[in-house]
């Protein structure tokens, strides 16, 4: 069987996209969370990831130790990954790879923590500048292919690399507008990201650099998490 690793689910927006989309396409795997550490990760890691990040997936022998790359090793293995319509897969996987790569503001002013809610202080031009992009994006896909997902009617990979986005637009109050706001919504709403996020809520542990993070970027006005 596949097996998953992964970290903190409160934390770790590079874990929920793979486990995701597994999740929704009914794709059988086992999981397997090691909490980040306190200090330093990658040794930690390594014992399973041979760059010490998560997510990795262990498939027998093989080993697939990045997000984008375990989409690509599942897509030639299960149908559904990537769409079967030859535009909307080539939209899918243009808006997958550009939030693979892009907007560094948003994840440094928004880090993933699915159990608070936080008042930015200073958004800033970055920020905004990606937040309208994530938008844009969002909408040009749900109206070209009708929705309810991004590239059409069932969840595909590219709904999962923007699964972390729907928490962060959660947690820190991102304006989306247009169908990108119900969108947000829907992710929000599916079983699989309701199961994450109650597992997020759950989890015993704090990571004072990702806390950090969320302390410097804003005032946290809410702690849904389960208290330590």
């Amino acid at each position: 069987m596949l097996q998953l690793y992964i970290a903190n689910k409160n934390y770790s927006s590079w874990s929920l996209r793979p486990w995701v989309l597994m999740r929704e396409l009914g794709i059988a795997f086992k999981e397997t969370l090691v909490p980040f550490g306190s200090t330093d990760n990658y040794q930690a890691f390594r014992d399973f990831s041979p760059t010490g990040k998560v997510p990795c997936l262990h498939d027998g022998q093989e080993v697939v130790w990045d997000s984008l790359a375990i989409a690509e090793y599942l897509a030639e293995r299960h149908p559904g990954v990537w769409p079967k319509d030859s535009a909307a897969r080539v939209f899918a996987r243009c808006a997958a790879a550009e939030m693979h790569s892009a907007f560094a503001a948003l994840r440094s002013s928004c880090s993933m923590n699915c159990g608070l809610r936080v008042a930015l202080r200073d958004s800033g031009d970055a920020l905004a500048k990606d937040v309208a992009r994530i938008n844009e994006l969002w909408n040009q896909g749900l109206t070209r292919f009708g929705g309810p997902f991004l590239a059409g009617a069932s969840f595909t990979a590219v709904d999962a690399f923007f699964a972390p986005v729907a928490f962060r637009a959660q947690s820190y109050g991102l304006v989306l507008e247009g169908p990108a706001a119900a969108y947000a919504a829907r992710l929000l709403a599916l079983p699989s990201m309701q199961e994450w996020y109650a597992d997020a809520l759950a989890e015993p542990w704090r990571e004072v650099a990702h806390e950090a993070e969320v302390a410097a970027a804003g005032d946290i006005v809410a702690d849904l998490r389960k208290p330590v």
